[in-house]
């Protein structure tokens, strides 16, 4: 089951290419892995049904905190599975000729409804509530994307948006009711819960268990399209014709039906299961009965049904008994082969007419019988008429609402059940005929409707399942064979005591002459009056008061919740940076000192203020004080910020003192980095910081600002002082160096004990920086950088407003003959930036120290598992050193620096991180398992390397990518605008010049030109 999975997510990976190489064909390819996964589920037919009744795959994933992906497939998931595969790939073949060879974007359809069936695959197999959980939310993301596949169409955005908020919702309810139920049982397993099922109903577990069952069953209600919630569905009509048929028919909407009928054997009979079940799936059955005769869409019509349909399943397979049992997995699996075929026909139709009104659809069966008489087939299935499928498993669905209302123990509920029971089915009839009329049927006055000719390769998936209709319901032997152990879920259930499952009933093409069949010819009459009478009919439904209408409802409560948050966001996201500050300081510090002073704690003994042993530590304190104070009173961005640093620098004194030197380094080229990014964001700023140390509430923020510092300092002493237990980083050093190899506790830490935290801690670094450049760049990420270009061209670097005849301006040629040179240099300073702009020092010393410094990261990369360093120290360097080369070179030495662009090294390291994670995995280990491997070289003597240093290089690199970003985002492309800027300035100075005038009014110095306007500003 793992190997079906990683092949269906592996294919859907690879599927943009090959649909670069075979176009439209390449559907064929996606095909032929659900068919052949359909293949491997044959194969397990004799070991689920001649051995132990399941088979079941475990792989464990994090021991420790009892995570684990484990597989059940038992005789419900081996059903199930029959629909994903075998529909899924019949789709997929159709989908080849479905679309059009021009249409866009079809590599991602195909990877996504590939992806779709292995999730799907993933949902019903899996054997872990949480695990269920993430393929059950998988399948909504997909179906979300798959719906909208027409970005341009509002009514898909708009469907699929809606979707995905329905289902998300009732997502999260089934979430909390999973973690209960799981919590209750104390275990996640689905098949150990169940085992223990009666137990946990009739317990003291009982009210909690109850809860959670409603709210799993709030879950497959959104999922499966029930009343009140079944208003999505029709709206996902808007996706393609193939999506159509695969989520709404066979695939996604029976999610719901699946977890019905999986929880069905074990909590049935909890106190909310029935009223919630049967009264909601009679409902939604009638409406979408009376709903989808009103449609004039034949796509509609079939949506209407659908939804009518899964409330009849839901009913079904919710029932909790035997013969309901057997009859729910018998309708399960005819429904999903006719609405499927209908689903595929429609297609057609509207591929080869343009429409699907029944208006103006005319004389469609005369063009293509073969396409009618499939139609046909799957709608009188629909309709349950002998000898097909539906008719099979409808007859048993009648029968066992039957025996359940004429039981011993019903009473009024049941009866009124089965009487909405039939009502149902005699809607389900007469749009079943309104279906087949609207679609092919010749209609008076209205002229034939051109139809294309359809290539057999088009009709084969839905004549395939069409055949498989007839065959299910002249020979439903294999598919009671198939559904029978799962009725034997239901043997305490069953009608008389001691009676097996096994024998309360069974599927058969002729049952005799049972009130069941009395009851199909009551439906086939009156249904069949019903389409006689369809225009009285139409002309009552008019008549009758508009319902409940489910979207407008969800129309009215989304617009409730918008109002309700744009008056929320108006009244606390005031745009004021100290109205944001106060609220977020005062909560940080009042909530903890109330605590302080209600928990009635002692100071804890042994507090003193400066380390006897360590007397510099007054100083570096005195130095990070006064650096607050003066960034507090400071009146220049720049002056803030830099007595910002001061305190960080001093912070990483007072760790060095500490004796913590990797914590030191880090936090001192933090300080340093963060700094540099500060200075090139303030150039597109003003300089000065005005009022800020002004204003009416100038008292208040001073109180907050004392408060909030006061209260930390003595919240993280009493939190010190509240310790009993023993520090688990007092075994840190051990566990580093035995189980690490390596000598420095904080590196392996982060590279190997604490790995998960590191891992989570560079996704957000490469979200950051992704976030940090879509706020930047417009036309893209900005990581291709322009060629380099030359001053003495011109193109670069101009600096307008000087007097070509003057002193100045000869100069300044005279330096532009020099710039042009006959190679590139190292530094390309020479050729790209004004020589006005250029610092010589600083190019000469960074052409000492920057392979130095690129070096020294690379050993603080290798050394630090046993020397102060590792990948952040590392990277951090190697980031100083581009920087160092930016502001020597400008934005064209960063090209030149930095060939691969941000997103790719942000990747790159990302990738290195999850391979060392995933590896140990592949030979039998755990995940972020570390190996150590102990080398003799003849040259180098004993070497010894940890495998989580291949994590490490994927910090530094991730590290370096991060400050590439930043120097690409605050650096490059600021420059570039400025160039613009300087550019326009200079065109409008030469324009006046040309025009007789000294230059424009707003500029009244025409020898200086702003720092902000020139090519490149060094802070």
């Amino acid at each position: 089951m793992i190997t079906v999975l990683a092949v269906h997510f592996s294919v859907a990976v690879l599927a943009p290419f090959l649909f670069r190489l075979w176009g439209r064909n390449a559907f064929y390819a996606l095909a032929a892995v659900p068919a052949g996964s359909f293949a491997w589920l044959m194969f397990q037919h004799a070991p689920i049904y001649a051995g132990p009744g399941a088979v079941t795959e475990t792989f464990e994933w994090i021991p420790s905190l009892h995570l684990e992906l484990a597989f059940r497939m038992g005789a419900l998931a081996w059903v199930m599975s029959l629909l994903v595969l075998g529909v899924g790939s019949l789709v997929l073949v159709y989908c080849a000729r479905y679309f059009k060879r021009k249409d866009q974007d079809l590599g991602a359809f195909g990877a996504q409804l590939l992806a779709f069936a292995g999730a799907m695959f993933g949902l019903v197999t899996a054997d872990d509530l949480l695990l269920l959980f993430i393929f059950w939310e998988l399948t909504t993301i997909l179906s979300y994307l798959l719906i909208g596949f027409a970005r341009t169409r509002l009514a898909a955005r708009r469907s699929a948006l809606q979707a995905l908020m329905v289902t998300t919702a009732g997502g999260l309810a089934m979430l909390v009711g999973l973690i209960m139920l799981g919590y209750s049982a104390g275990t996640y397993r689905v098949s150990a819960i169940l085992e223990q099922a009666p137990a946990l109903a009739g317990g003291a577990t009982a009210p909690t268990v109850s809860a959670a069952v409603v709210l799993i069953l709030v879950g497959a209600i959104t999922k499966s399209a029930l009343v009140p919630f079944h208003f999505w569905l029709p709206g996902a009509m808007a996706a393609p014709t193939p999506v159509s048929a695969y989520l709404h028919a066979a695939a996604m909407v029976k999610a719901g039906i699946y977890l019905v009928a999986r929880l069905a054997p074990g909590f049935s009979d909890t106190a909310y299961w029935q009223p919630a079940v049967l009264g909601l799936g009679l409902s939604t059955m009638l409406v979408g009965g009376y709903r989808a005769l009103r449609q004039t869409d034949i796509k509609l019509i079939l949506a209407y049904g659908t939804v009518s349909q899964l409330g009849f399943l839901t009913m079904v397979v919710g029932l909790g008994t035997p013969d309901a049992a057997l009859a729910g997995l018998a309708m399960l699996l005819a429904h999903g082969l006719f609405k499927a075929t209908l689903f595929l026909v429609v297609g057609i139709i509207d591929h080869q007419s343009g429409t699907r009104d029944v208006r103006k659809l005319s004389g469609v069966f005369r063009s293509s019988r073969a396409l009618g008489i499939v139609a046909a087939i799957g709608a009188a299935s629909m309709a349950g008429v002998p000898l097909l499928g539906g008719f099979v498993a409808k007859e048993s669905v009648l029968e066992a609402f039957v025996h359940h209302a004429g039981d011993a123990h019903s009473g009024a509920w049941d009866v009124v059940v089965l009487v909405g029971l039939v009502v149902g089915s005699i809607l389900t009839f007469a749009y079943s005929v309104r279906f087949m009329w609207g679609a092919f049927a010749a209609k008076p006055g209205v002229e034939p409707i051109p139809f294309k000719a359809i290539r057999p390769s088009f009709l084969a998936a839905p004549a395939v399942l069409s055949l498989l209709t007839v065959a299910y319901g002249l020979w439903p032997a294999p598919v009671d064979a198939w559904i029978q152990p799962y009725a034997a879920l239901f043997a305490s259930k069953a009608p008389d005591a001691g009676t097996p499952a096994e024998q309360a009933g069974h599927l058969a093409l002729w049952h005799g002459l049972t009130p069941a069949l009395g009851l199909t010819a009551v439906t086939f009459a009156l249904g069949l009056a019903m389409y006689v009478g369809r225009n009285a009919v139409a002309r009552a439904q008019t008549l009758l008061p508009a319902w409940v209408d489910g979207d407008r409802a969800y129309q009215l409560t989304i617009g409730a919740l918008d109002d309700a948050a744009v008056w929320l966001t108006g009244r606390t996201q005031r745009g004021s940076l100290y109205f944001y500050l106060a609220v977020i300081l005062s909560v940080a510090f009042v909530l903890p000192l109330a605590a302080i002073l209600l928990g009635g704690n002692p100071l804890p003994q042994g507090i003193y203020l400066v380390d006897p042993n360590s007397p510099l530590q007054l100083v570096a304190g005195a130095g990070i004080v006064i650096g607050a104070l003066a960034a507090v009173r400071a009146n220049k961005r720049f002056l803030a910020v830099l007595m910002v640093s001061v305190t960080g620098y001093g912070i990483a004194l007072v760790f060095a003192l500490q004796g913590a030197p990797d914590l030191a380094l880090t936090q001192m080229l933090v300080e340093t980095i963060i700094l540099v990014a500060f200075v090139l964001a303030m150039r597109s700023l003003p300089p000065e910081l005005r009022d800020r140390t002004g204003g009416k509430y100038r008292v208040l923020r001073v109180i907050i600002g004392l408060g909030f510092g006061v209260t930390m300092v003595f919240a993280a002493i009493f939190a010190m002082g509240a310790r009993t237990a023993i520090p688990v980083s007092l075994q840190f050093p051990q566990l580093a160096y035995e189980g690490g190899g390596g000598l420095n506790v904080v590196n392996v830490t982060l590279v190997d004990i604490r790995a998960w935290d590191t891992f989570g801690e560079i996704s957000v670094l490469a979200l950051a920086a992704t976030g940090v450049a879509s706020l930047i760049f417009v036309r893209g990420r900005g990581d291709r950088l322009q060629a380099s270009a030359s001053v003495a061209e011109g193109t670069v670097g101009r600096y307008h407003g000087v007097d070509p005849g003057s002193r100045d301006g000869a100069a300044l040629a005279i330096s532009r003959k020099f710039a042009a040179a006959a190679r590139d240099p190292w530094i390309v300073a020479g050729r790209t930036l004004a020589p006005e702009r250029r610092s010589i020092i600083f190019e000469v010393v960074t052409r000492l120290i920057f392979h130095s410094m690129i070096i020294f990261s690379l050993y603080l990369l290798l050394a630090g598992h046993n020397l102060p360093g590792g990948g952040f120290a590392g990277g951090l360097t190697a980031g100083l050193a581009l920087t160092i080369r930016y502001l020597a070179g400008g934005r064209f030495e960063l090209r030149e620096a930095a060939p691969l662009s941000a997103g790719a090294l942000l990747g790159i390291g990302l990738a290195l991180a999850a391979v060392s994670a995933v590896m140990p995995l592949l030979l039998g280990g755990q995940v972020f398992q570390s190996a150590i491997i102990q080398v003799w070289l003849p040259v180098f003597g004993d070497i010894k390397f940890v495998t989580s240093t291949i994590f490490d290089i994927g910090v530094y690199v991730v590290v370096v990518g991060l400050v590439l970003d930043v120097l690409r985002s605050l650096g490059a492309e600021i420059d570039e605008h400025l160039e613009e800027r300087s550019l326009a300035a200079g065109q409008e100075l030469d324009e006046a010049r040309e025009a007789g005038q000294d230059q424009p009014e707003q500029d009244q110095e025409p020898d200086r030109v702003p720092a902000e306007t020139t090519a490149k500003g060094h802070a």
